[in-house]
């Protein structure tokens, strides 16, 4: 009767302390714009990372938003992170990463993440 007991608190601290998480790294252009940028001397300084992210809540399939939207959310966010609007600045090396968590098909979570690195031009 000790070992059944053990076996069911060991099963049940295996699964209760298991994650149910899945992810997945893009690292994709996704905007298809082409910039083309010589750096024949050091006129630029890497200002650092900025990241956006986006998540909707699934239960038994149902709700949310589609991948594209959530998307394009994350995306805006880590444009309004990235304060592209004072000096000459871009964003490069875009990635994209999603993660998927909960007790599927009853409760999940999908978040989306989109980072950055910001360079400014300075001449």
């Amino acid at each position: 009767m000790k070992n059944v007991r053990n076996a069911v608190i060991a099963l049940t601290l295996v699964v209760g302390l298991g994650s149910c998480g899945v992810n997945q790294a893009w690292i994709l252009n996704q905007n298809q714009n082409s910039t083309e940028v010589h750096l024949g001397s050091k006129n630029f300084e890497v200002l650092g990372q900025v990241k956006g992210s986006a998540s909707v809540d699934y239960v038994l399939i149902f709700g949310g938003t589609n991948r594209k939207s959530l998307y394009n959310e994350a995306y805006a966010a880590m444009i309004r992170e990235a304060d592209l609007t004072s000096g000459s600045r871009t964003l490069t090396n875009i990635l994209t990463e999603e993660h998927v968590g909960g007790v599927p098909p009853f409760y999940y979570k999908r978040t989306l993440t989109v980072s950055g690195t910001v360079v400014e031009f300075t001449r």
